[in-house]
């Protein structure tokens, strides 16, 4: 599991039979200081997440398995909130606050 922050959304106009239901997010993965780590991606959110929200997620053939419908397309999937994290004695939390 990997931690990311939400920095949009993604819209498709045709999806992958299995995929209508859930929606698509632009993800920057953090690295242990809480910087961004690495080029951004697509995942899918098994939660109802957006924009600013601080997330963990799941990447490779897990992140099919967390989706409803476990045979799909999907490299990678938020699956979880992270509401509060210090690190290094330095809060990475919602980007709002």
């Amino acid at each position: 599991m990997y931690l990311a922050r939400v920095t949009g959304r993604v819209v498709a106009t045709q999806r992958y039979a299995g995929m209508e239901s859930l929606a698509m997010q632009w993800i920057q993965p953090l690295d242990e200081r809480g910087e961004d780590m690495g080029d951004a991606l697509v995942a899918t959110a098994i939660i109802s997440s957006g924009p600013g929200d601080l997330v963990c997620f799941v990447d490779g053939r897990e992140g099919a398995l967390a989706c409803p419908e476990t045979f799909v397309p999907v490299d990678a999937a938020i699956v979880g909130f992270v509401e509060e994290a210090t690190v290094c004695g330095r809060e990475i939390g919602w980007e709002g606050r």
